[in-house]
């Protein structure tokens, strides 16, 4: 009987969820699901830039990073920059002074619901200057300079369910992020031959502080609870993975694509 020789497999390693030595910049970081993004990478290993229009909100989530005890060997590595990402031409300026960044997570954004019919120019303005019109020149300049330095990186724009699906009272803000959709994608087919990812994160209500407020009626926490099937409102931490996952070489083949964590919404 001839002798059976087994032959030990190979196995493959997963790919690194650190971050170490690689520059993220965080736009919006100053509190809820900016700071939350800002804390997740900063725990694996980049040196974040926090982006804000406000020097208390940055320098105290900045310090908070940075002097974190947490169990991990060593602090945060962040630094505060104070800049109005509407302001196109400080945008530009901003890049151009900095080396590239291999992450961006496009955050900064706004909204204002209200029925469709009460929606005034001046809403319309304000909810697609930040949520598209912005977001599209934060991550343009950020891709310029990936591209001139040959840095392979990773663009993360927060959407939203609401980028997927309607709402009521949402329609500037279904527009927004629906927008940031198809860009997102558009993004994705140009820059990847530069190996440059393009991919969004889509979550459903989240409280933070911003939000907290709203959660007080009762009616509207109902129904948004209707919705979300595991029953619970997102907390920041539900997101934190994500960033992480999009960021580093866990994801390298993905990108134009969106992760929705939304507890189930859009499932429906």
């Amino acid at each position: 009987m001839a002798e059976q020789i087994t032959v030990t497999p190979q196995l493959p390693a997963t790919p690194s969820f650190r971050l170490d030595g690689k520059r993220a910049l965080v736009t919006g970081a100053g509190r809820g699901i900016g700071l939350a993004a800002a804390a997740a990478l900063a725990q694996a290993g980049a040196e974040v830039t926090l982006v804000s229009r406000s020097a208390q909100e940055i320098n105290a989530a900045t310090y908070a990073i940075c002097n974190a005890d947490d169990g991990r060997d060593g602090n945060g590595k962040a630094e505060a920059a104070i800049l109005d990402v509407s302001d196109l031409d400080a945008v530009r300026q901003f890049f151009m002074q900095r080396p590239a960044f291999h992450i961006l997570i496009n955050n900064a954004g706004t909204n204002r619901p209200k029925p469709m019919q009460d929606v005034t120019e001046d809403d319309y303005d304000a909810v697609m200057n930040l949520n598209l019109k912005s977001a599209f020149f934060v991550a343009q300049a950020a891709a310029q300079r990936m591209i001139t330095e040959q840095i392979r990186g990773s663009l993360i724009h927060i959407g939203s369910q609401m980028g997927h699906v309607g709402g009521p009272e949402r329609s500037l803000y279904c527009a927004s992020k629906w927008g940031l959709e198809g860009l997102n994608k558009a993004m994705a087919l140009d820059l990847a031959s530069a190996g440059i990812r393009s991919n969004t994160i889509a979550p459903t209500f989240i409280e933070t502080p911003l939000t907290k407020p709203f959660f007080e009626n009762k009616a509207f926490l109902d129904s948004v609870l209707n919705k979300i099937k595991l029953g619970r409102l997102g907390q920041v931490e539900d997101l934190m993975g994500a960033f992480v996952f999009l960021a580093s070489d866990a994801s390298a083949l993905m990108t134009g694509t969106s992760m929705v964590i939304d507890g189930g919404w859009t499932a429906d």
